[in-house]
This record gives C-alpha cells, structure tokens and sequence, in this order.
C-alpha cells in the first residue's frame, strides 16, 4: 500500500497532469494531426517543397507533443503500480527506485507546465538567435563563443536541430558575433527569456598577469517566421554586399565571394550569413534572418517595447540580465528570477533548463 507522502505526491501529480492536458486540449491537436496526415499523403505536396517542409515539421511538433503527454500518463500509472508491488514485497532498493522515478517525473511535469505558459503569437515558432561580445575585449569575444556552445549544447541534449547562419570570428579568439536556429516546437518562446546581457568574471586565460576579468555578451532571440507572415521588403530598401568566407584569425575558407551582406536601408538592420556553399543559398538564409529581425523590430514598435523585444542592449556594466563567476566563487545567478546554481561547469556545458523554465515563470507573472 502507498505511503500517505507517496499518495499525496501522486494525487498532486496527477491534478497537475490533467489540468495540462486540459489546457492543450489533446482532443484538438488528434484532429489536426489527422488533417496533416492527410495532407502528408497527398503526391503533390512536395511539388511546393517549402509548405512541405512547413506540414511535415508541424506534424512531427505535434506528434512529439501528444507522445510527450502519453507518456508522462503512463509513467504516472506505472510508477503507482511499482510503488504497491515493492510495498508488498518489502522491497527497499524497489522502493527507492520508485522514489527516484516519482522525482524524474515531477521535474517533466514541471517542465510541461511550464509550456502551458507560452501563448504568445510566434512561441510555437523556431528560434533565432544571435550573440554578440560587448565590453570585455578578447575575453567578450571568448565568453560570446562560450555562450554560443551552450545553447547548441542546450538543443543537442533535447534533440533539437541547430542550423548556424553567419559566424564572424574576432582576432584573436572567440567571436565577434553569431547568428544560428534553434529548430523546434516553441523554441522562441522558451529562448526568449534569454534576450539580455550576459556576465562572465573570472581570471582572463588571455591575461598574462592573471587578473580577474568582466566581460559582456548581448544574447537577441527572434521568431523564425513563415510564409504566411506579410514581411514584405522593396528591393530598393535592400543593399546587398557579397565577400569571401572567412574562418577564424581572418582566413579565408572559400575562394569565391559567396558570402551575403544584407542591410535594409530604412532601419540600419544588417545580416550576413556565410555557411553556405553557394552564393545564391547565403542570400536566400540572409534573407530569412532580416525578415526575422523586421518583424521583431515592428512588433516592438507596436508594442512601444524596442528594447524588450529585441534584446536590444548595450552588453555593459548595469543592464545584465544573468552573472557567470568563475571566480573568487562558482555561481550562476540570474538577477530577474534570482534562481542560481554552483555548477557552472554544467550551466556552460547547457543545463540551462531551470533558468529558462525560472524565466518562463517570472515573465509571466510580470505580466499578470
């Protein structure tokens, strides 16, 4: 028989777990899955390879989403079944097994709560996100490249595909900038939270007197958009400048001028991308980047909130979102949700879950 804990912690679980199923509506997303299996299996529909390419990603996110429900269901079910079997066997290594189990599946319920709270307009939406070192000199381009691995390392560990745009790599070490996308349902909406300035302390490995460092990076997350979104672009708006990849220290990587410089006149937005093969393949990708960026600066404008929407921020002392100290101490601290961790190591390395989902949270109720 259930522990009294066990059984509160079970019925608490499973209140939780169905109020989330409600708020998905499972029922709504089953038919739209059959539509879009319809749709799948229709011949022509790679005739148009891009609205293919938009059905079948939709119908996988949605799969993947009801899959992710079901499951947690039948994890709740079968652990309350462990639970009896090793009470009435006496069984204590059972028993902790099912302990460890019941913590595991309060952490994914936690986390899909969490998604519940993502109802804005582009949050379905992949993400895009660039990052640029600030003030910091050698050790901002460093710190902007160890932002960058985290991130990547945050989609790998989820199963998400990244798709790196534009590199610009800084003199030295590290990068000047970066633009890459997050493929995945409401990437956007969950990476938004991390649009803001960046810390990083610690003893700069670039300084030959060992002294301690502050640096700064500039994270901005844009929603990757779609064809249906009206972002329309005069060509006359539009200058674009076309060069040689380059890789880093400044070394070319390509012998031909395959990388693309756009800059959309009227508002000074520049993009570039230059990880392509082919000159015509980098415009097309630059292209949906400013598009990107477009939206996200009329949105912002609309809502009078430039600042907010495009993590439009000056990367220096007194507008940091989040500290990285290496040293004297080890603590990540974000300084909105003041939610904080001692294992930096595995912070940088992507276990950034408890930030976002902490971010996620807070946004909310500064909005409620």
């Amino acid at each position: 028989m259930a522990t009294p804990d066990f059984a509160e912690q079970l019925k608490a679980l499973d209140a939780t777990l169905t109020s989330i199923e409600k708020v998905l509506d499972l029922d709504s997303i089953r038919t739209e899955i059959a539509s879009l299996q319809e749709e799948v299996g229709d011949p022509g529909l790679w005739d148009d390879q891009a609205n293919a390419q938009r059905v079948t990603s939709r119908l996988s996110g949605l799969q993947a989403e009801v899959e992710r429900v079901t499951g947690l269901r039948g994890r709740l079910d079968d652990v309350e079944i462990m639970q009896e079997m090793a009470a009435e066997e006496g069984d204590a290594a059972a028993e902790a097994e099912v302990t460890s189990e019941l913590v595991k599946i309060q952490k994914a319920i936690d986390a899909l709560e969490v998604r519940t709270l993502l109802s804005g307009e582009y949050d379905m939406r992949d993400a895009l996100v660039s990052i640029r070192s600030g003030a910091g000199g050698v050790d901002a381009a460093d710190f902007a490249l160890m932002l960058q691995r985290m991130y990547i390392r945050w989609a790998e560990r989820h199963g998400y595909t990244v798709e790196v745009y534009d590199t610009s790599y800084a003199e030295e070490a590290g990068l000047k900038s970066t633009t890459f996308a997050i493929k995945a349902p409401y990437a956007y909406g969950t990476l938004s939270v991390e649009a803001g300035t960046h810390r990083l302390v610690r003893i700069s490995p670039f300084d030959n007197q060992g002294r301690r460092q502050t640096s700064f990076a500039a994270v901005e997350v844009v929603p990757v958009l779609e064809q249906t979104d009206e972002i329309d672009i005069p060509d006359e708006e539009i200058r674009v400048d076309v060069y040689r990849s380059s890789g880093p220290g400044g070394q070319s990587v390509n012998t031909t001028d395959s990388a693309v410089r756009l800059t959309h006149i009227p508002t000074g937005t520049v993009v570039s991308c230059q990880n392509e093969k082919s000159q015509l393949q980098n415009k097309a990708s630059a292209m949906v980047i400013l598009k990107a960026k477009l939206l996200a600066l009329k949105k912002a404008e609309e809502r009078a909130q430039l600042d907010e929407m495009r993590g439009d921020v000056q990367a220096s002392w007194g507008d940091q979102m989040r500290n990285y100290v290496l040293n004297p101490y080890q603590m990540v601290k974000d300084l909105r949700t003041e939610h904080e961790s001692g294992n930096t190591q595995a912070v940088l390395d992507g276990e950034i879950d408890d930030f976002i989902e902490a971010g996620i949270r807070w946004r909310r109720g500064q909005a409620a």
